[in-house]
């Protein structure tokens, strides 16, 4: 394991075991379900709880899917996550839907980008700042915010 790696398993497991402390004070029992959920989310880029379900059916085949929508919902509440950010956006420069993406700003203000125009907008800024050159997108994952879970 690589110095790299060893930090992102130290990091998984700080915050593994801040949820359960958490989770322990809200005065929740924890299950072996519970902890294959919180592994799941900790280990993967989820982007629904629907994806979360299929992983934990791989770990144990009698986990249900309320069981997976409640325990997301603890999290939520807990401050471990936030669904509103468990996207995983679709990239393709030929898709024409309307509405594809919604930006809110802090005071306020909401912008619709169509799917033409949000894939121009990460284009361009991959472009401006240098990381872009001849390639294609294939993707773009937006990953929950953690600063909760790590005081920052």
């Amino acid at each position: 394991m690589d110095i790299k790696e060893q930090q992102s398993y130290q990091k998984t497991q700080m915050q593994r075991e801040i949820i359960l402390e958490k989770l322990k004070e809200k005065g929740c029992r924890i299950t072996r379900q519970r902890l294959n959920l919180i592994d799941i989310i900790l280990e993967n880029e989820i982007s629904s709880c629907k994806e979360i379900f299929y992983k934990a059916l791989e770990m144990d085949d009698k986990i249900g899917v309320a069981t997976v929508y409640r325990m997301v919902n603890l999290l939520e509440e807990i401050g471990a996550i936030s669904r509103k950010n468990m996207y995983r956006v679709a990239y393709s420069e030929d898709c024409t839907m309307e509405n594809a993406c919604t930006i809110e700003l802090d005071d306020g203000t909401v912008h619709q980008l169509s799917a033409k125009k949000w894939n121009s907008v990460i284009r361009s800024g991959l472009e401006a700042c240098g990381y872009l050159g001849s390639q294609r997108i294939a993707s773009v994952a937006i990953k929950p915010c953690q600063c909760e879970l790590q005081g920052c």
